[in-house]
Formats: C-alpha cells, structure tokens, sequence
C-alpha cells in the first residue's frame, strides 16, 4: 500500500479495461514523474469528455453536438444505414472510404451470459429510422456490420429477422480469413464465413 492519493490513484486506474494492477501502478508512478501542467491537461480533458461528449440523437455515435459529424453531413446517402455495436466501429469503416451512408449504433450486442438482449439496444430506435418520413429519403439497405463472433453473429440473426418484413435489403458484411493470418487460428465463425464465401480459382 501506498500514500493515501497514490493508491486512491492506482486502484482507480485499475478499474480501467485492459489495466490491471501493475499496470495501474507504473501509470500512476509516471504521472507522478510529469509536470504539473501535464498532469492538469490529462485530468481537465477526463472532466471535459464527461461534461460535453454525448450520444448522437440519431444515430448513438458519441458526438459534442445534438448530432454527430456523419449524420449533419448532407453529402452522405441516406439511403443507406450500416449498422454498427459501438462508435469505434464507425472509424474503421470510415477508414475504408468505401462507405458513404449513415450509421446506426447498438451500443453493444445480444449476449444472454451477460444479460443483454435486444432491449438493451438501440433497436426500437432503428426500426423508428426506418420508417417513412416526409422530406426524407426512403432507406433502401440496412447493412449488418456487427463482429462476426456469437454474439455479433447473433444479433445480425435478430436484426434480418426483425428488418425482413419492412421490404428493405438487408445485407451482411462479408467476413473471412485475414490476409496473412494462420488458418489453425482462426475462430470457427471465420472460416465458417470463408467456407461460404469460398469461390472458383482459375489459372
């Protein structure tokens, strides 16, 4: 055990995803090493994101305004919604330059061991999306780009079940083996997908 502060310090960083212990440790025995004013900036950004950042009325990507950057951008299609289960997955997709419609966040995914289901996502406030509305275009694909893992395997299932009646395209991303990786790693979703999506090799 430490001084008071300092172990009031490591306990909190523990309590960190991805931060354990030790790791709490040396990061707490590092800002003790900054100077004052880093050590300011840290804490007075950890106050600011709490105070400004929220979730996007529309889509539940986190933004600082009422809407987030994708959906205040008239040049996007919106006709077109990829939902996603957290807002970095929306930086990874916009790191392809492939996609230009809108987004729609879950905020998690189904998962019965950890008591989440389908009422704990923003679902309801997709279907609400989808329906028409006056001088709005009308949505014409819902694309599925939850992980593909059970549970984002999972919730996509749900999601194709629920959309499918609405008359809307509902696709899934197609997902396989990573280039380079090792096939005895790869997880049984995977190359379940890669098997599916397997196609004739000419030469």
């Amino acid at each position: 055990m430490f001084a008071g502060p300092l172990q009031e310090l490591i306990d909190e960083l523990a309590r960190l995803p991805g931060i354990g212990p030790k790791s709490a440790q040396r990061v707490a025995f590092y800002l003790l090493k900054v100077p004052p004013a880093d050590a300011k900036r840290l804490a007075h950004s950890i106050v600011e994101v709490k105070d400004k950042v929220r979730l996007c009325r529309l889509c539940f990507n986190v933004s600082d305004q009422e809407l987030c950057e994708y959906c205040r951008d008239s040049r996007r299609d919106a006709s077109l919604i990829c939902v996603v289960q957290e807002p970095p997955d929306i930086v990874a997709l916009e790191r392809t330059r492939e996609y230009r419609g809108l987004y729609h966040v879950l905020q998690g995914a189904i998962s019965p061991i950890e008591g989440i289901g389908p009422e704990e996502l923003r679902t309801a406030e997709l279907l609400e999306r989808l329906k028409p509305a006056p001088h709005a275009p009308p949505v014409i694909e819902v694309i599925l780009a939850t992980n593909p893992n059970i549970e984002g395997e999972a919730t996509a299932m749900y999601l194709s079940r629920l959309l499918s009646p609405l008359g809307i395209i509902v696709t899934r991303l197609a997902s396989g083996l990573p280039v380079g990786g090792d096939l005895e790693y790869a997880d049984e979703v995977t190359l379940g997908r890669a098997l599916e999506g397997r196609r004739r090799v000419t030469g």
